[in-house]
Formats: structure tokens, sequence, C-alpha cells
């Protein structure tokens, strides 16, 4: 029985794993959903299109253009124009109206600089956050090649003050283009407003994010757990995400979406949209050998870019919080993120808010954990008669009919002792979800990113540098599972463990705020089973003393 619960539980622990790497949810063409199309023209080469403007809309457009003015309106150079607040510096250029920088002071970089959320790749492809996109690529180019008329300098905001960037540039001809934007101190979020005129026609304008986001280097991203890049797009109430590494052009296409992000794990440039109206497009562009990936959103009205924050995503409202990809059993695990969070207020300790989060959790399922070791140690008392029995019916393998009378016999003895045979298992594998839980909560929560425990442990949201607590969370398995009561003959219990060094050798490159978890879990249940031996070898030792006097 205890073989069959562990190597349950490891099966259900890499199914979960392979799971969530094989089999997270990927775009389908459902309603809403459309494929992108290749586009062929000059600047737009890889890139798929979204879905064109209607008749009515272009007519309309037409109607607002006539009064449009045509002024040359530019600027002679680039300008600069900084928003500097208590949660992020922002540096725009009139260049095209795009974003040159965007640097976190709350989170920093494996340097400990603020962290840049605009990728230095935006230097070598020319297109920065922000920069137009439309299906008329020639009027994408000459906007993004555009010197803007904007106001320069830097403008430090408060908590709570507004600022706007506002970028206008018209040819003097047929061409006119505005983008205002509008910060506020003390939040990730900006409003967007953007419009662009060709020949008398009102055109729908779309924004890019790219290349990327962030600009995590090689060693971090050697010790991160998950380093997946990519779009997350909300439609209908439910999230659908592609990652960079799995782009397939056919569904990488969004209608009638609500939002659309760039996400890493931790961090997001997510674009709210026109309710129900909003397109949203990822995009691969190749130059000279290189993959360069972008979002394209059509009718943005707002952007928060900054962490994924439960709280701030929250607060954020538009359903933000689902661009945290809390996996299969998400409820799960945001209940224990905001548990955790209410503990670090106690300790400002992550590490400690895991132990004590750990510790409640033990408490919760002790009537399981103690009704598994009973059932756990009836077993292994009944094992005597339970061995009899087979060697009774030994041909009960070939001979059904013996197969049949062994187990009504064993049944009737499971009865008789008042023994579930699956009671050992099934209050374990009730915590699996639990488990799951923990696990995606410590791999996406940005709380424990660059979060030191103690010692050697400078950052929980990566692998242990040195392997120490995978080992002891091996030794401390290995000493429980000595101690727990089992059922199995010798040659299983031999065998069983080795189980140990498996999980030792799973868990090694896991984040050490995991380990942590397993690693507590694993030395309390040592001292619960302690415990339960005592008690239980105290009720053995009644027993025999009253069928003594008997």
């Amino acid at each position: 029985m205890e073989k069959r619960l562990v190597i349950a539980i490891v099966l259900s622990i890499l199914v979960l794993v392979l799971w969530q790497a094989l089999l997270v949810k990927k775009p389908e063409p459902v309603q809403g959903i459309e494929p992108a199309q290749t586009a062929a023209t000059p600047g737009q080469a890889a890139l798929e299109k979204a879905a064109p403007v209607s008749p009515e809309k272009e007519q309309a457009g037409s109607t607002a253009a006539q009064a449009v003015d045509l002024q040359p309106v530019a600027s002679g150079a680039e300008e600069k124009a900084v928003i500097d607040t208590s949660l992020y510096r922002a540096e725009w250029s009139n260049k095209g109206g795009v974003l040159l920088s965007w640097r976190l002071k709350k989170h920093k970089n494996d340097k400990k600089e603020d962290l840049e959320l605009v990728p230095q790749r935006a230097l070598e492809t020319g297109k920065f956050p922000f920069a137009l996109w439309t299906e008329d690529a020639a009027l994408a180019d000459a906007a993004n090649a555009a010197f803007f008329k904007t106001t320069a300098g830097t403008t430090s905001l408060q908590d709570g003050q507004k600022a706007e960037v506002r970028f206008e540039y018209s040819d003097g001809k047929n061409l006119r283009i505005e983008k205002t934007f509008v910060l506020t101190g003390g939040t990730y979020d900006v409003g967007i407003e953007v419009h662009a005129w060709k020949s008398g026609l009102e055109v729908e304008p779309g924004l890019l994010w790219g290349p990327g986001i962030g600009n995590p280097s090689p060693a971090e991203m050697k010790l991160r757990f998950s380093s997946s890049t990519g779009v997350a797009v909300l439609v209908s109430d439910k999230v659908f995400r592609v990652d960079e590494r799995k782009y397939k052009p056919e569904k990488s296409s969004f209608n009638f979406a609500d939002w659309a992000a760039y996400e890493e794990n931790y961090f997001a440039a997510l674009f709210v949209l026109a309710p129900q109206k909003g397109t949203a497009v990822f995009q691969k562009e190749v130059k000279d050998n290189a993959a360069s990936f972008y979002l394209a959103v059509i009718r943005p009205q707002r952007v928060f870019i900054g962490p994924k924050d439960l709280d701030a995503l929250k607060a954020y409202g538009h359903n933000a919080k689902k661009v945290i990809n809390f996996g299969f059993f998400g409820a799960i695990a945001e209940i224990l993120l905001v548990s955790i969070k209410y503990f670090h207020t106690w300790v400002p300790n992550w590490g400690i808010a895991i132990i004590i989060m750990t510790f409640i959790i033990k408490i919760i399922f002790f009537p399981l954990t103690y009704s598994s070791m009973k059932s756990m140690a009836k077993m292994q008392e009944l094992q005597p008669k339970i061995k009899a029995l087979r060697a009774k019916y030994k041909k009960s393998k070939q001979d059904i009919e013996q197969r049949r009378q062994m187990n009504e016999e064993m049944m009737r003895l499971y009865k008789e002792h008042g023994v579930n045979p699956a009671g050992g298992c099934l209050p374990l594998i009730i915590q699996l979800p639990v488990f799951w839980g923990v696990f995606r909560m410590l791999v996406v929560a940005v709380e424990f990113r660059q979060s030191p425990f103690a010692f050697w442990i400078k950052d929980l949201s990566v692998k242990d540098p040195y392997y120490i607590t995978p080992l002891l969370m091996g030794a401390t398995q290995f000493i429980q599972q000595k101690m727990t009561p089992t059922s199995a003959d010798p040659a299983q219990a031999k065998m069983m463990m080795i189980m140990p060094v498996i999980m030792t050798v799973f868990f090694m490159n896991f984040q050490s705020g995991l380990i942590l978890y397993w690693l507590t879990q694993n030395a309390l249940q040592i001292g619960q089973q302690a415990i339960m031996n005592r008690m239980m070898n105290k009720k053995k030792g009644e027993i025999h003393g009253k069928r003594k006097k008997d």
C-alpha cells in the first residue's frame, strides 16, 4: 500500500509539472478568435495582420477627418520627456512618440540597479514600446520616424498627481498623428489616447509593445525555475497564453479581447482594450536570423506596466489579476498568497512566513494525517493475518475462484478490525492540490523575487546555489520514511528507500522557497510521527497488558 501511495504521489507531482510545462492553456480558433494573416508589405515582413476596419467605421472616420487641422506640426530634432514617480522613472522620445525607458524603483536587476522593462533589443530593431502600428506600413513607418511636437523636460509626480505627455505630428499634407499618455504618481497605470488621419480618412491605429519585455541576464534565466515570456490575452473571461518558444501565426490573433499583456513570470505590460472590441496580435519578426516578438493592440485605453503584484492588480481592476498564472488550482494558490502576505506583516522575512504557513497547513491537515497514520498502523498489525491468507490461497493469481475467495476473506478481515485499505493514502492524496497550490504560488509570486531567507539563501525564487536544502530535504524524508509504519514486505520496504533519493534529484533545481516549504513539512512530520508512534506503542502495551490479565 505504501509503495503504491508514494509512487502515486510522485507520479501526480510529475504529471502536474509536465502539465504545466506542456499543456498550459493554448488559444484555439474559437468564436471571437481569428487566425492572423502574414503581411508581406515593406517594413512589416513576417508580421501578422489584425482584422480590417469595417466600411461603416471608415465612413465615420472620414466624416470626422474632414475638419482635421493639417497645418504642419513637428519638431526639428529629437527631444525627451521624463516622468519621475515614487514607483518608476519613465523616459519618452518625440521620435515616433515612443517609450525609451521604464525603470522600476522597487524592483532591481541582478546588478541591484532599478529594473528596466523596456528591452535593450529595441535599440537594435529600432522599434520601441508604443510605436504606431497599422495595416498601412507606409503610414506606420512615417509616424515612427517623425519628430513629434511635445513638451520636453523632467516632471516629478507626487503620489496621486497626474501628468500628460502629448505628441503631435502633421506633415502638412495628408498625415496627422496624435498620441496622449496620462501618468499618475503612485500607480503603474497610464491612460492612452491615439488618433491617426491619412488622406482625409481616420484610420484605426494600434500600438506595439516589444521586442519582448525586460532584460533578464543569462545567469538570471539559468537560475529561474520559470523563464517563459510571451503574451496573455483575456477573451470572454478566459485567459489565453502564447509563449515565444511556441509561437504559431495561426494561433496568435485575438478579437473581442478585454485586455492583452506582454508578460514574463513576474512583470507585465497589460493593455486594457475597448470592452469586447479590442484586438490583439502576437507578432514575430525575423531579421538577420534573429527573431523579435511584439504585441500589437488595437483600441488601447490604458496600460499597466509593472510587477504582477496581486494587490496592485486587484486595485487596478479589469480582471487584471488573471495575468498571474496561478495554474490549475489557482483559487488555492491565491488564498495561500493572501495568507502568506498576512503572515509577512508579522515577520518581515518571506522565508519565515513560508515556515509559519507550512506549520498552519500542517495543523489544518492534522486530522487527515492522523487518520492516515492510524490506518497504516492497523494495516501493519494485520500483516501476519494477510500473509496467512495469501499463503492459504497460493494459486489466487491463476485461479479466479481462489482469488474471489481470498478477496472476500480479506474484506471480512478489514471489516472485523475496522480497517479501510485506502485509508492510508486517500488523506494524503487529498492534500496534493494544496501542495500544487503552494508550488504555483511560490513560482509566480513576485514577492519572493530577490527575497532572502537566511545564510546562503539570498533569493527564495531561485534554486539553492549549493544544493544544501534539497539534500536536507532528502535526508529528512528518509528519516520520516523509516519512522512511518509500513505494511510492505521487507523487499518492498528496501526498494522504497530509494524514493528519498529520487525526490532529492527531482527537487534539486526547484526554487529554494519551495524546498524550504517541503523541508519544513518533513521536519514537522518527523516530530508528529514520533509523537504518534509513542502514543500507538503505549496503546499496544495497554492492550497486551489486558490480554495477559485475561
